[in-house]
């Protein structure tokens, strides 16, 4: 087992992060929806400042999810478990 928290599966093929695996991994995916969905809206009349919210939100759901992804992020060819 890692030291660091495990929130969310690996995918099987290729880099990445699956669905949770975890209650935390399921808030952290659900405050992303909600942060969304508040920011689009409230900045619905400017493309250009919802498109950095989101740029930035999707960010830090990504730097949270290759930090607490079981086994890591790197590439899965199918082969193994």
């Amino acid at each position: 087992m890692s030291s660091r928290p495990e929130w969310f599966a690996a995918k099987r093929l290729g880099v990445g992060a699956g669905l949770p695996i975890a209650w935390q991994g399921w808030v952290v995916l659900g405050a992303h929806l909600l942060l969304m969905a508040l920011a689009g809206l409230l900045l619905r009349h400017s493309a250009v400042a919802f498109g950095s919210v989101a740029a930035a939100l999707t960010g830090v759901l990504i730097l949270i999810t290759a930090n607490t992804t079981k086994g890591g992020w790197h590439w899965r060819g199918g082969g193994e478990d």
